[in-house]
């Protein structure tokens, strides 16, 4: 792992209305490596994640990404440098295709632009093909080539999921987060999840990851940062998250580590 990190966040405060969402939080991501953010519902998780990506700017504190002041960009600016996200809630272009969806992410890389493009403006035929040929190695690398030409509404909702990871990818991102990119899936597609993942990082791409699905944390995170009520209570390679008292009285329960095998598959943990 590189000693310098590729992002640093730095006393992140955010409050909505009073309450405080996300307590004086610090952290570091290094290159390379698949950093888990886990905790109970209302942890703060998903507002670090709008703070990193820059579509909520925090009360206090700052972050930097690959030595750059983020904290007052916007996200397609913070995008743009190679910060790129997926949300919870599942977010497919219900009129195109599943090549044309992931297309759209190689457009924000083109020089002639999604619009230009679409009305087929002269000069914009070859990058077209370019795009159209980089798509398809996203689609092959999330395993669905031969699904490209279908309307991806028509796609079980894993695959459109799938969709959604190829065309951020498409970006081409140094950071990939990705906000419960588990939920809704079944255990066979949870478990190509988890492949899928790795073959991302074996891209060289950083990956940022909130998720509530514990074997899938545990199996594939360098490192992990568990937090509650908006702060954070632990930090640590999966051994150590996974035997810190307060992290199993918090979040993980006893029951993890007094029912937990080996053999264990896809067990989600529920959040009061």
């Amino acid at each position: 792992m590189d000693t310098e990190p590729l992002l640093r966040a730095r006393g992140l405060l955010k409050s909505f209305g009073g309450v405080v969402a996300v307590n004086l939080v610090d952290f570091d991501i290094f290159p390379g490596e698949i950093l888990a953010l886990i905790g109970p519902n209302g942890a703060g998780k998903t507002t670090i994640f709008n703070l990193v990506s820059g579509t909520h700017r925090p009360d206090r504190g700052m972050v930097l990404f690959d030595g750059r002041d983020t904290t007052h960009l916007r996200p397609s600016q913070v995008a743009a440098l190679g910060v790129v996200r997926t949300f919870q809630n599942l977010q497919i272009f219900q009129n195109m295709t599943a090549l044309e969806n992931v297309m759209v992410g190689c457009h924000l890389q083109g020089k002639a632009g999604f619009l230009a493009t679409a009305l087929r403006l002269p000069g914009t035929a070859a990058e077209e093909t370019h795009m159209r040929n980089e798509a398809m190695k996203y689609l092959e690398l999330v395993g669905l080539a031969d699904q490209a030409h279908l309307p991806a509404t028509s796609l079980p909702f894993g695959q459109q999921r799938m969709v959604e990871f190829a065309r951020t990818l498409a970006v081409r991102p140094q950071l990939l987060l990705l906000d419960e990119p588990a939920a809704g899936l079944t255990r066979v597609e949870a478990e190509e999840l988890d492949r899928l993942i790795c073959r991302i990082r074996e891209q060289g791409i950083t990956v940022f990851l909130v998720e509530h699905d514990m074997n899938l944390v545990m199996g594939i995170a360098d490192r992990i940062i568990v937090m509650q009520y908006g702060a954070k209570i632990a930090e640590g390679t999966p051994a150590e998250v996974q035997s810190n008292a307060a992290v199993i009285q918090a979040y993980l329960g006893a029951e993890w580590q007094e029912e937990r095998q080996p053999s264990d598959s896809i067990m989600e943990v529920e959040n009061a």
